[in-house]
């Protein structure tokens, strides 16, 4: 599979050529990356009026995930926003999702003036769904949509499949934050939501495959609506994309080509034999996907952010760490040894009994599009009983908000804030 992207950077690099053009630095090297850096120059195409090496490298990662693939050069989070321009202009007024969305989503519904009802669960990072509820709360809210985010950032994975076909029986458009979940492609069975009944999804090719960070992918079944997929994307996106980031997207298709799915395979075999290695020797694990260990560390008698500063002593730094869990995300090239014996080597501690507060059912007084325009200020959590929020401050990761715009602050909120160690908020003034 060619790369003809990151074949007409390299030409252009290796070439004598005066650059009077952006970016400033016009390839010197200072930095070290500067010559493969390019713009919209001459011959290097254009992200969202694709007709030339752009156009014919998605059409590459098309034929690999096996639908119309676009580019992201800003993440799923670009992705997010245009997947719900999208369905917005297919009608969509109201959508279900699942409350470990991203704040992306959240944003984008609000900025959209798209309705949100929610599915909640007992830990607001992940959702199992229940197929029998799910049926009962689109009966009860009648959306024009379901999203939920699949795998999720503690590695709970979703029945897909089910849930498109519970879509397509109330006839409502599914859509899939798979940020991270890329690789699932590639599965010796693949379980890519858009294989399994998805009509839309993302997902971020910088988080499981070998991509520079904000390498994303758009996944349109529908052939009409990919016609309008560059639209969508450009009307949220910089006019400057990365064409390094670009140039990753484009040199993995021949890579995820050309073998992938075997050394994926092998190393996912590994994967689980560490996986029980831990188990055996007291771990408790959460995660379902192959390319996570979340450890429930308070049964190993640490917190979260406590095991994740003692990794960090042993030369390993995790993708993420809270009071409850330590989630280690894994790839081809980690050194599952090195895993391995820092693992082992800490040792169980008498088990913490403490168990976060449950997230439930928050009030909507306004809609969040007249929250998130309204004049707001920050005050303290410990302050904020019966206050408005009016924007979404929480950083990532995990990025997945307690409370959302225009929802009203209760006791159970403020417990939740102060557990997971949030001590501002904006309110509407």
């Amino acid at each position: 599979m060619k790369a003809p992207i990151y074949d007409f950077i390299k030409r252009y690099a290796e070439s004598d050529t005066e650059r009077l053009h952006m970016p400033a630095h016009k390839g010197k090297s200072i930095l070290g990356c500067e010559p493969y850096d390019l713009t919209e120059i001459k011959g290097a195409d254009s992200l969202y009026e694709a007709d030339g090496i752009i156009k014919e490298s998605e059409q590459n990662a098309s034929s690999l995930f096996g639908c119309p693939t676009f580019y992201s050069t800003e993440g799923s989070s670009l992705c997010i926003r245009a997947m719900l321009f999208l369905a917005k202009k297919r009608g969509v007024k109201k959508i279900l999702a699942g409350a470990n969305a991203h704040k992306t989503f959240v944003q984008a519904c609000a900025l959209l003036d798209i309705a949100v009802e929610w599915l909640y669960s007992e830990n607001y990072l992940s959702l199992d769904i229940n197929p029998t509820q799910l049926e009962k709360a689109i009966k009860e809210s009648a959306p024009d949509a379901l999203y939920i985010t699949t795998p999720d950032y503690l590695g709970n994975l979703c029945d897909v499949k089910v849930i498109g076909e519970i879509c397509e029986k109330y006839g409502i458009l599914f859509l899939v934050d798979c940020a991270h979940g890329a690789y699932l492609k590639f599965l010796p069975n693949s379980l890519y939501p858009t294989d399994l009944g998805a009509h839309m999804c993302c997902s971020s090719a910088h988080k499981t495959l070998p991509c520079l960070t904000g390498g994303a992918y758009l996944h349109v079944k529908n052939e009409e609506w990919a016609t309008q997929a560059k639209d969508a994307l450009a009307l949220f996106g910089s006019t400057s994309p990365s064409y390094l980031i670009l140039a990753s997207l484009d040199k993995a298709n021949s890579f995820l080509n050309d073998g992938y799915k075997e050394i994926l395979k092998g190393f996912i075999e590994k994967v689980e034999n560490l996986k029980k290695k831990l188990r055996t020797n007291g771990y408790s694990l959460f995660e379902k996907e192959a390319l996570k260990i979340t450890i429930c560390t308070k049964a190993y008698g640490y917190s979260g952010t406590e095991f994740g500063e003692i990794l960090r002593g042993k030369g390993i730094e995790p993708e993420f760490c809270d009071n409850d869990f330590c989630v280690l995300m894994l790839n081809v090239g980690n050194d599952l040894l090195k895993i391995e014996r820092a693992l082992l080597s800490i040792k169980a501690k008498k088990p913490i009994i403490l168990f976060p507060p449950t997230v439930k059912k928050r009030e909507r007084v306004i809609s969040a599009k007249e929250a998130l325009f309204s004049e707001s200020e920050e005050i303290d959590v410990k302050e904020s009983l019966g206050r408005v929020v009016s924007e979404i401050t929480i950083g990532c990761p995990p990025a997945v908000p307690l409370i959302t715009c225009g929802e009203k602050i209760d006791e159970t909120v403020i417990k939740c804030l102060t557990y997971y160690g949030i001590k501002k908020i904006k309110v509407i003034r």
